[in-house]
């Protein structure tokens, strides 16, 4: 099955890749390996701000992941020049979790990304992974995920 039909299955249609907010760029190709810049949590509604063990839960935060992992994937898309089906695999995510001192589940939010990846994906959405506490994130956002996929 096409990652297309994956996505459209699981009812979710690509946006266009967000802008870089500062001087960046939104992603690097070298050879078959694309650095994706860091995704920050946001949903049809805006940005998803909260802090994870102050106003926010486990589940909202991971939400927020999932909105994150498909800003990813769309810039994987423009990476390939609208070929979504170029992906081969993610190798490994980066995730930054807005939480207080004493918060400590900050790979369960990062499951939002990580387990909608791999349900889009199949196998090839498995990766290593790295999820930390950050005291805060651009615009007050509750989650930040940089990736890096491999394409053909």
């Amino acid at each position: 099955m096409s990652i297309t039909d994956r996505l459209s299955d699981l009812g979710v249609t690509l946006p266009d890749a967000p802008a870089p907010a500062a001087n960046y760029v939104p992603f690097v190709k070298t050879g078959n390996i694309v650095y994706i810049s860091g995704q920050i949590s946001n949903g049809p509604d805006g940005l998803i701000t909260g802090k994870l063990g102050e106003n926010m839960d486990v589940a909202a935060g991971a939400a927020a992941a999932r909105t994150c992992a498909i800003s990813l994937l769309a810039q994987v898309k423009a990476a390939c020049d609208g070929d979504i089906e170029r992906l081969v695999r993610v190798v490994k995510l980066t995730g930054f979790v807005n939480s207080t001192v004493d918060f400590t589940d900050q790979p369960k939010v990062i499951n939002g990304a990580s387990d909608f990846l791999v349900e889009a994906l199949g196998d090839a959405g498995r990766h290593a992974r790295s999820a930390v506490s950050a005291a805060s994130l651009p615009l007050g956002v509750a989650v930040e995920i940089e990736g890096i996929f491999e394409i053909k």
